[in-house]
């Protein structure tokens, strides 16, 4: 009975989440019609021969303690969802700096563009250039925790200290799981909708447990897939999605230099191709963050390890109070 009524709460959240979103307008591959939370400026890029445009929020605080931090954002979001940590810093004298990557939010969504972390680090340090910003506080979550590491390495000299929030790379997934191609992710992805996202984010992310405030994130990750460019952003995702899977960092942490803080939800079972592993008990060793968090922090010298308990891949949309915490004293020492 119990089980019952668990399931038939699931269902009516969903169906009325999904009720709601039939009300919300269909975004345009630029977000044109969503109003970030904060002014967005736009920078103009010229990279693999192609005119692009590359969104960034730049927060000034009130009162400034000089100190920027940069927040980078994962696969399946954009700068939007720092929202709360963005206001928590600055409040506190943080001029804070936040870009969509090309191929995300809102900037540009390129045909034909090589997606490397290396290119999307250089792409973000032209934006520290046309800031005029030396040196920055550098935190990433998923996917903005594996170019955060590479940013790093490539430029040290940018960074004076790096957070790593539940990010992905921290174990080789093409050692176990069978190759996806472009065009097999393509496809994929054109099948996306609001139920299929939040289905993967209420078991991957949320421990089946939703609230109202997490629809905002499947909204802005979907809303777009009735919008005749789509097709455009699906590709995106999908060459993305392969270069996540075929340019790991997790061979390269023994090389960061710089005081590194990581935040973990031990709850988090993100990994990329999980479901291809025909090996169940291989397949159940995949993304254990209570696991993985540890051997990362071996892996980077000096570095802090701060470990979220029932927490999944998002703690600073989970349980923002204890992820803040953590990050600010950090931030101060």
């Amino acid at each position: 009975m119990k089980r019952n009524n668990f399931l038939l709460t699931i269902f009516l959240l969903s169906s009325f989440s999904a009720f709601a979103q039939a009300d919300r307008p269909v975004l345009d591959i630029m977000l044109g019609n969503y109003k970030y939370p904060f002014e967005v400026h736009y920078l103009d890029l010229k990279t693999q021969n192609q005119e692009l445009k590359m969104a960034y929020m730049d927060v000034q605080p009130k009162k400034t303690n000089g100190k920027t931090v940069l927040l980078l954002h994962g696969k399946n979001f954009n700068g939007a969802y720092w929202k709360k940590t963005i206001s928590a810093l600055a409040a506190d004298g943080y001029r804070v700096v936040v870009p969509d990557q090309i191929g995300f939010g809102k900037s540009s969504k390129p045909i034909g563009y090589q997606f490397t972390f290396q290119q999307l680090a250089q792409n973000t340090k032209a934006i520290l250039g046309k800031l005029k910003i030396d040196k920055v506080y550098l935190l990433g979550h998923s996917m903005g925790g594996m170019l955060a590491t590479r940013f790093t390495l490539m430029y040290p000299e940018k960074v004076e200290k790096l957070i790593l929030e539940n990010p992905i790379g921290l174990e080789d997934w093409k050692r176990v799981t069978p190759y996806i191609s472009i065009d097999q992710n393509y496809q994929s992805e054109l099948q996306a909708s609001y139920e299929t996202a939040k289905d993967y984010q209420l078991g991957f992310y949320y421990d089946n447990k939703w609230k109202p405030e997490y629809d905002e994130w499947v909204y802005l990750l979907t809303g777009w897939t009735k919008h005749p460019d789509y097709p455009i952003v699906a590709m995106n995702n999908a060459q993305t999605s392969d270069m996540i899977f075929t340019q790991p960092i997790v061979y390269e942490f023994s090389d960061i230099k710089i005081p590194t803080l990581l935040i973990i939800g031990t709850r988090d079972r993100t990994a990329i191709g999980k479901a291809n592993v025909k090996d169940k008990a291989l397949r159940e060793k995949m993304g254990q963050y209570q696991i993985l968090g540890k051997e990362t922090q071996k892996k980077i010298p000096n570095a802090q390890l701060v470990e979220l308990e029932n927490v999944g891949h998002l703690p600073h949309i989970e349980v923002f109070d204890r992820f803040i915490e953590p990050l600010k004293a950090f931030l101060i020492k």
